[in-house]
């Protein structure tokens, strides 16, 4: 489990493809320390397996699915890539309960600067909007969110002079796609719900 909070903005250094797979070479000296085989690790909030680690490198096999269903195939030498190692347990929960498991993608509309702060546009998939809601939280791009405005094909989130200089939110630019996870509780709660609506039913 993550939670959303970057620990290190990263970089891609190599990009193998094996057909219906992609193995990435990644450099994050903070999250490759202490890392080994089979341990996870969050690339823009996207949970990969450690395949093997080489100074502050490591590697990880990305499959079809992944890439289909997520931003990391658009992805080559010279990205540069949030990167958050799993929470310890006992650890305090700074964001929000992240899976590392995309639910979609996005796309940013826009961006509206201020003086502290930056408003940021993004659009969002029909099928996710109903998890979506005013003041939740969102992830995006693995960087745990408050939602500002939730619409029925996009949100806008605040983003602070630190998360845009620390994560890759402060570089994306419209037309950019970035991935998405919403609040797992809500899918939960609706899963629930449903269920007692059909027993009631019967």
């Amino acid at each position: 489990m993550f939670t959303g909070i970057v620990e290190e903005l990263g970089e891609v250094t190599a990009v193998e493809h094996l057909g219906d797979a992609s193995r990435f070479r990644l450099r994050g000296p903070i999250v490759t320390e202490g890392a080994k085989h089979g341990d996870s690790i969050a690339v823009n909030g996207v949970c990969l397996t450690v395949v093997e680690t080489d100074g502050d490198e490591f590697t990880a096999d990305v499959m079809a699915e992944t890439l289909k269903r997520s931003g990391l195939g658009t992805l080559g030498a010279g990205s540069r890539v949030n990167l958050e190692r799993p929470t310890a347990v006992g650890a305090r929960l700074g964001g929000h309960i992240v899976q590392g498991h995309v639910d979609g993608t996005g796309t940013i509309v826009g961006r509206t600067p201020s003086e502290h702060w930056e408003i940021v546009k993004i659009s969002l998939p029909s099928e996710l909007a109903r998890y979506v809601v005013h003041k939740g939280s969102i992830t995006v791009d693995g960087v745990s969110l408050t939602v500002v405005e939730a619409g029925t094909d996009h949100f806008t989130i605040s983003l602070i002079p630190t998360t845009l200089a620390l994560t890759t939110l402060g570089l994306k630019q419209p037309g950019d796609t970035v991935n998405l996870e919403v609040d797992v509780i809500a899918k939960y709660v609706e899963r629930l719900l449903g269920a007692q609506a059909r027993e009631s039913a019967e």
